[in-house]
């Protein structure tokens, strides 16, 4: 099944190819952007567009690359050893499943969301090189191969604050969301807001068209957009050359 975009994105022509491309060749596809481009989003409206659970890991600046696979809780199991609790008896009652396992042992095809990579440290990446790679990775604890039984959709996001290494950038599609033009934005604000729904009332278009030229005026002032309200919609005004946004 194509993503095609949805109802609620206004998705671009490069980035529905992007998308279609990763699923296809079974390849992560990495999304940079500015915050509030729509990065996030996009991984719910293709898991809502091809019909796949949606499995979220959202990382921050103490996340680890093990957390994603497991955790080994031993001082719960010495603790319950002192108690004399019979779970010691199975070390498998200590063990916490991450979001790459729950993705590898899935029922359906997932799609993965690793959520704001750049927020961890540049080491990060490189530590789950081969995990993405094989689909596959060991518990010493078990001695047990957790196998993915489908490749999922990896879906990664990057606000663009560090560089990521080059080795892993080799293994992924890469997308870049720049900020929405006036054209792309006034689409944006006819779709969430010049329809009536059960959770926003419809304004009049020339209500957005006037919304649209204030915008541009003030893009022109070389506000960072970072100072821009933060739009859950996906804009895909995008670029394949990774260049800045509003340049």
């Amino acid at each position: 099944m194509k993503f095609t975009g949805t109802d609620s994105y206004v998705a671009s022509d490069d980035l529905r190819v992007a998308v279609n491309a990763a699923i296809a060749l079974q390849r992560p596809l990495l999304i940079k952007g500015e915050p509030g481009t729509g990065k996030t989003v996009l991984a719910h409206e293709v898991a809502k567009a091809i019909k796949a659970p949606l499995i979220e890991w959202h990382i921050k600046s103490t996340t680890k690359a093990q957390q994603g696979l497991y955790e080994y809780d031993a001082v719960s199991r010495l603790r319950d050893s002192q108690l004399g609790d019979e779970r010691v008896k199975d070390i498998k009652h200590y063990i916490k499943r991450g979001k790459l396992w729950d993705a590898f042992t899935a029922a359906e095809r997932p799609v993965l969301l690793i959520d704001e990579i750049d927020k961890a440290d540049i080491e990060f990446p490189n530590d789950l090189l081969l995990e993405l790679d094989r689909m596959e990775f060991y518990v010493y604890e078990t001695q047990e191969v957790i196998k993915a039984e489908q490749r999922p959709v990896v879906m990664i996001t990057s606000n663009n604050e560090k560089e990521l290494p080059d080795a892993f950038l080799r293994r992924c599609f890469f997308h870049y969301i720049r900020f929405p033009d006036r054209e792309i934005m006034t689409q944006i604000v006819d779709v969430h807001f010049c329809r009536p729904t059960h959770c926003a009332p419809r304004i009049p278009s020339n209500s957005s068209r006037r919304c649209m030229a204030r915008c541009s005026r003030t893009s022109r002032t070389s506000i960072s957009s970072s100072a821009w309200p933060s739009w859950r919609v996906g804009s895909s005004a995008s670029s394949t050359k990774g260049s800045p946004p509003c340049s």
